[in-house]
């Protein structure tokens, strides 16, 4: 039973990463404008000798799947938090119904 949820798991972890990766290989020049490419815009309407601090190691082939790892990156930290959540209610959730077997077994 346990290695059958095992397997179940490992199922589906392969499938959100397919998923995931499915648009970064194949989504090319698509358009989607952010908060950042305004405030760029913005910025060199105010100043046109403006120069950026740095540039990014790696830019992704369009705004889809930068919205993609962007929003990618906010479920994994929810699901963290959330799992994290779920933990503790569950250890308080345990050490109640122990300390209430012990109450029965003292009885």
């Amino acid at each position: 039973m346990e290695k059958n949820l095992w397997k179940k798991n490992l199922i589906l972890i392969i499938l959100v990463v397919v998923l995931a990766a499915f648009p970064l290989i194949f989504v090319k020049g698509g358009e989607f404008g952010g908060s950042d490419d305004q405030a760029e815009q913005l910025i060199t309407d105010i100043d046109s000798n403006y120069k950026p601090w740095f540039e990014s190691l790696w830019e992704p082939p369009s705004g889809e799947v930068e919205s993609l790892l962007f929003s990618l990156q906010a479920a994994i930290g929810a699901g963290i938090v959330c799992g994290y959540i779920g933990y503790l209610i569950g250890k308080n959730k345990g050490k109640k119904e122990n300390l209430t077997k012990k109450d029965g077994e003292q009885k």
